[in-house]
């Protein structure tokens, strides 16, 4: 008869290749796990990837649609109605004020556009959730709705908002977790949701936040934690599943690969 113990350790080999066989993702498979539609629209993601990455972005650009007309629209009244008032003045004070009506249409628009992407970015039904697999598959896709809105913004007037509380105020409502006394002062972060600076973390100029990485065929959702006081150098770089310590200092240019955990004192 065979004692318990030792059978559980004749076990042990079978259950690791079990583990591994869970583990295991087939980034060729055109096939699906999930059930019903999600599954079969998969399949379909899978089986014709240009064609079906164009559907699956009609919510993108159907968001960006809306965003933008929305946003443009107060510029375009001050636009107007400036015309309309100063259309009888001189060439020269209708050239300025026409000027200054396109100038002052801008930053509106870019006040109005801080609101509107976050109240986009709460429609998808879909939610982004660290992930690990196929770069076609329907988890993907809240992914590149919530960074196409991200990328909207930064490309137009983040810029241009950075560093101040509303470009830390755009980034709360697009589910960073962000503490008390932050600083950023860069726009190169995606993956906003997936981001958490606690109390009095500073982000240095220029430096690059994301919460996912490729590797080998696969695409990695994996969340980002800056513990209180932490600071990130000019131009460091973070990928996804990373944890920076409490009061660690990431030097200027460096680059935290994924599954890096920095403590102070901790080689960069």
């Amino acid at each position: 008869m065979v004692k318990k113990k030792d059978k559980d350790m004749e076990d042990l080999p079978h259950l690791h290749e079990e583990k591994e066989k869970k583990a295991f993702v087939d980034v060729t498979s055109t096939e699906s796990d999930l059930k019903g539609f999600l599954g079969a629209f998969e399949v379909f993601l899978r089986k014709y990837k240009g064609v079906a990455f164009i559907f699956a972005m009609v919510p993108a650009a159907i968001a960006y649609i809306f965003s933008l007309s929305i946003s443009l629209t107060p510029g375009y009244l001050i636009i107007t109605k400036t015309y309309a008032m100063t259309s009888a003045l001189s060439s020269p004070v209708h050239a300025f004020l026409m000027a200054l009506s396109l100038v002052m249409s801008y930053l509106a628009y870019g006040l109005v556009l801080i609101f509107v992407v976050p109240f986009f970015n709460k429609l998808m039904p879909l939610k982004i959730k660290p992930w690990r697999g196929n770069w076609y598959s329907v988890h993907t896709i809240p992914w590149y709705y919530h960074n196409a809105l991200i990328q909207l913004v930064r490309y137009t007037i983040l810029d241009f908002i950075t560093p101040t509380p509303l470009n830390v105020m755009f980034y709360r409502m697009m589910g960073m977790k962000i503490g008390k006394g932050c600083i950023i002062n860069t726009s190169n972060i995606s993956d906003a949701c997936l981001i958490e600076l606690e109390d009095y973390v500073t982000i240095g100029g220029s430096a690059t936040i994301f919460g996912h990485y490729a590797q080998g065929g696969f695409l990695v959702l994996a969340p980002v934690k800056i513990k209180r006081g932490a600071t990130i150098g000019l131009k460091a770089s973070i990928m996804g599943d990373v944890i920076v310590g409490e009061k660690v200092t990431v030097k200027p240019h460096s680059i935290l690969l994924p599954k890096t955990r920095l403590n102070k004192g901790d080689p960069q």
